[in-house]
């Protein structure tokens, strides 16, 4: 695990960045705002569709599995530039930083209804975000990439994607995952 501050030289050449946070987040509106700002951005959906990773889709929750540690395998990034990936798995893949987006478990609820998810799914999702779940997967797998958690909640894409390419700027600044997690957004304490 890394002790303290991380700082990466982030200006290199090639950089992947992992969009990842609970559906209704955030994370496909940014993404779309930094492709029109010229950035290349992959979809996780997508990335497993090339590379057969991708499921049947399930009548239950009208959505395609994602085999992600065989699409972890398989794909790497071979993109030159600051490269990110959008998705609810994507910090499960092999990237250099990882943005944890985080909304407010009412707000998640109210996106995800007006998208038509069912209610099983939605309270599904809402308890994810409740519970951190994303920051639970990146303790259970040990990642040790250097993470940044926003809360997007009440910001537009254009600030969202400001205080990330300010974050890539100055190196990717990280404490450790279980740092990052144990101060990470408590939405259970703050009773939003």
């Amino acid at each position: 695990m890394f002790n303290g501050s991380v700082k990466w030289p982030i200006m290199a050449d090639d950089l992947c960045i992992a969009i990842t946070g609970t559906p209704g987040s955030g994370k496909t509106s940014i993404c779309e705002y930094l492709e029109k700002e010229g950035y290349i951005c992959h979809s996780v959906e997508k990335l497993a569709e090339e590379n057969g990773c991708l499921g049947e889709v399930d009548s239950e929750d009208d959505s395609a599995p994602v085999d992600v540690h065989e699409l972890a395998d398989k794909w790497q990034c071979d993109d030159a530039g600051i490269v990110f990936v959008d998705g609810h798995l994507s910090h499960l893949l092999d990237v250099e930083a990882i943005v944890v987006l985080r909304c407010n478990p009412k707000v998640i609820e109210e996106r995800l209804k007006q998208r038509g998810y069912n209610d099983n799914k939605t309270s599904a999702n809402v308890e994810w975000e409740m519970v951190s779940g994303v920051w639970s997967e990146m303790l259970e797998f040990e990642i040790e990439t250097p993470c940044l958690e926003i809360d997007s909640t009440e910001k537009t894409s254009q600030q969202l994607c400001e205080e990330i390419l300010d974050w890539i700027e100055d190196g990717c600044q990280s404490l450790n995952v279980e740092e990052n997690a144990t101060g990470a957004i408590d939405w259970l304490s703050t009773n939003s």
